[in-house]
């Protein structure tokens, strides 16, 4: 899969820090790699990227909205995620980075599930929490059939002698 050229960025001033959000590429610093992470806004009204969290390892890294964002990570083992504003996953995947290779990750917040896809297009999701549409659907319907069956009870009851 090919990818469109990127425009042209200056460096960074002073160097890349690793576990911040460049918007434009970035050189992997020594004995690190880059994660390219792209971000779609979801179906939401709310734009999903700005009310979750981005974290590698449990650390907070600030990427501020949908988009593609660069970060450098050490080499090695690593847990990706992304989580509500209380802290809970709310998609998680695991990649073993090695130094000097960038990984493309698509964090895709849907309609019905949230899931990360790799640069291939491959889902790589270790944990996707169903979207707050689905969650909203399957609630309303407990709700409906719970109300439904209340008063079905209530008038049933109160019809016989």
């Amino acid at each position: 899969m090919s990818y469109p050229p990127q425009p042209s960025y200056p460096a960074a001033p002073g160097g890349v820090t690793p576990m911040i959000a460049y918007p434009h590429p970035i050189p992997p610093p020594p004995g690190h790699a880059v994660l390219t992470v792209s971000v779609n806004r979801g179906p939401y009204l709310v734009p999903a990227p700005s009310t979750s969290r981005f974290k590698v390892d449990g650390r907070l890294v600030a990427i501020p909205g949908e988009g593609t964002w660069y970060v450098a990570v050490p080499a090695g083992p690593h847990d990706v995620r992304y989580t509500d504003f209380m802290g809970i996953p709310v998609i998680t995947t695991a990649l073993v980075t090695q130094p000097g290779v960038v990984y493309p990750l698509s964090f895709r917040f849907g309609g019905w599930r949230n899931r990360v896809h790799d640069g291939q297009g491959t889902d790589v999701t270790k944990f996707g929490m169903w979207s707050n549409y689905s969650i909203l659907l399957v609630t309303l319907a407990v709700l409906g059939v719970l109300c439904c069956g209340g008063f079905g009870l209530v008038a049933a009851l109160s019809t016989s002698p």
